[in-house]
């Protein structure tokens, strides 16, 4: 199987110019379905577009903090560089990280050779950003910034930890998991903000909505969490209930012109762990040509004066 992705040389690194636009955009996870996510914050970067508010669940907070640095393409050549290196997915990330996917690889620059991480462009105040995260003991998301919680980079750790494949990560002597156990995307928080301007970014295509869990996950469901972490069982149980109904309200407040998405224009059939290289590579060029098609759209909903 290939390893490196056909057309990784044609992905940008720069960094990202203009001002920054007053508004929030909200990034759905998938694990490595955050490809196209990486291909839509790069093109909006490149076109200037840099929201004041960075909100991501899973993967969308991986993505999301490169595009808090205004680091156009080091979260996508990163993933599709470092896909098959076992200190990030893989032995070497279980034994390190006691999850799927190596974090000390991702935020330690001595241990990859990505360009730097830019700490002060993230550490702007007039850049916010929230990670969503799942405390196993409530079974409540809770949402944490950047200036605000006491380590935002474990709080994305733990927003990106999935449920069974990892071990909760501990902040502030309590446990979290997966953001996105509790909560698929962070738009009602963008909502209670009070954000005119809200961009959500899906990782599946808009018709997309989840079956009930069933089977062999339910059971795993039930084996690793009912006894030791009855909230976060039932919580993340009717994950997929809660999930419908956002997809639902999503459509609707797309339709009112309240808030404005960015969805594939196709049937997304990577999987979470996706092992195809250039399946993965396709997914984020498909996100950056979907981003493309609707910039004329996007810039006029941005720039409209609210009623």
């Amino acid at each position: 199987m290939n390893e490196t992705y056909s057309r990784i040389n044609e992905l940008p690194c720069a960094q990202a110019t203009g001002p920054l636009t007053e508004g929030c955009i909200v990034l759905e996870g998938g694990s490595f379905r955050g490809l196209y996510t990486g291909g839509v914050l790069d093109t909006l970067m490149q076109h200037e577009i840099n929201l004041s508010c960075t909100i991501g669940v899973s993967a969308g907070s991986m993505n999301g903090f490169n595009y808090t640095s205004g680091q156009i393409g080091r979260a996508s050549r990163f993933n599709l560089r470092y896909r098959f290196n076992k200190a990030y997915v893989g032995r070497g990330a279980k034994k390190n990280n006691k999850g799927v996917i190596g974090f000390d690889i991702v935020f330690d620059d001595d241990k990859n050779d990505m360009e730097p991480f830019n700490k002060e462009v993230f550490d702007d105040p007039n850049r916010r950003f929230v990670a969503v995260v799942t405390n196993c003991d409530t079974g409540n998301a809770e949402y944490m910034e950047k200036g605000s919680c006491s380590d935002i980079f474990q709080a994305i750790r733990a927003s990106a930890s999935m449920p069974i494949l990892s071990k909760p990560v501990e902040i502030d002597k309590k446990p979290y998991l997966d953001g996105g156990c509790a909560v698929a995307m962070g738009l009602e928080w963008a909502l209670k903000e009070g954000y005119d301007k809200i961009v959500v970014v899906r990782t599946r295509d808009r018709s997309y909505r989840k079956s009930p869990v069933k089977g062999f996950e339910a059971f795993l469901q039930k084996l690793f969490y009912k006894r030791r972490y009855p909230d976060f069982y039932r919580v993340w149980s009717r994950a997929p209930y809660r999930y419908n109904i956002l997809c639902d309200k999503i459509d609707q407040l797309e339709q009112e012109g309240r808030i404005f998405v960015i969805a594939p224009s196709e049937e997304v059939t990577v999987s979470r762990l996706e092992k195809d290289i250039e399946k993965l590579g396709d997914l984020y060029m498909l996100g950056k040509r979907d981003t493309e098609d609707n910039m004329d759209k996007l810039k006029e909903y941005l720039t409209k004066e609210e009623a």
